[in-house]
């Protein structure tokens, strides 16, 4: 019997946790790098599009084609940066905080049903060594 590794355990988990984010945002017809800008949108609110990027780690021109998907949906709009004329911040409308807070709470959800494997003290190991992987 072949022993998986940890490190092959690990992504197996990210691969499921992929999959079921996409089902998850179809209702909405959200694709992930939409639902990640929503998301960073809705944390830290309107930015430069530069900044999005940065946050996001993605490419800036990447980052516009993400936002020009978003604009035509009516979830997000650019704004003159009233700190300086020559750059464009990007913000949510009204019905993109909406969509996202959906969002969030269905994956929240899914998220919950995934880990209600585990009994209390396993999740918060669990959290505990993701946490201390990530950095945080």
């Amino acid at each position: 019997m072949e022993t998986e590794s940890l490190h092959e355990a690990f992504w197996a988990v990210s691969r499921r946790m992929r999959e079921h984010a996409k089902r998850e945002m179809e209702p909405w017809g959200i694709a992930p790098s939409q639902f990640r800008a929503l998301s960073a949108l809705m944390t830290d609110g309107e930015m430069r599009l530069s900044a999005l990027a940065e946050r996001l780690r993605i490419a800036a021109r990447s980052a516009t084609e993400v936002v020009d998907d978003l604009e035509r949906r009516g979830l997000a709009e650019r704004r003159p940066d009233p700190a300086d004329r020559r750059a464009t911040l990007v913000a949510l409308t009204e019905q993109g905080r909406t969509t996202g807070a959906e969002i969030r709470a269905a994956r929240s959800a899914a998220g919950e049903r995934l880990f209600a494997t585990l009994d209390e003290s396993d999740r918060a190991a669990l959290a505990r060594i993701l946490r201390q992987l990530a950095g945080r």
